[in-house]
């Protein structure tokens, strides 16, 4: 399985977060479904070109939020549970809701702007769907 990550120590965000942001993407995505078999901590850490101690610490992470599992001699997977795709899903949805409010307020915005603005970014991508639809 060849990874398709990207880690940057300028980013601001140490890089084990980093790490465990994408997979969790992935995850919640349905690129890496139940059960799936990931990297092993060594392949990733050589294909990103970090530390293995930086990635172990992503996995060892993700292993406490129930994430991921680890099976001695066997490797490490996505954790077996159907439900975890969908509930990744819906904290990354509250993450970016979080940030767009914080961003919103300190640009000074009122709560009613910041809905507002909400409104619009959800009726534009409707439109868009609509347009994509055949009709």
């Amino acid at each position: 399985m060849q990874s398709d990550f990207v880690v940057s120590p300028f980013s601001g965000q140490p890089m084990y977060l980093q790490i465990m942001e994408q997979m969790r993407q992935k995850i919640a995505v349905g690129e890496w479904a139940a059960g799936s078999e990931i990297p092993s901590i060594r392949q990733l850490a050589v294909s990103l070109c970090v530390s293995v101690i930086t990635v172990k610490r992503a996995y060892l992470e993700l292993e406490r939020e129930g994430v991921i599992v680890t099976r001695q001699g066997k490797g490490s997977f996505v954790a077996p549970d159907p439900a975890l795709s969908p509930r990744l899903y819906q904290e990354q949805f509250s993450e970016h809701l979080d940030r767009a409010a914080q961003l919103g307020t300190s640009l000074g915005l009122s709560d009613r702007e910041i809905v507002q603005r909400l409104r619009k970014a959800v009726d534009k991508v409707n439109e868009t769907k609509l347009e994509k639809e055949p009709q």
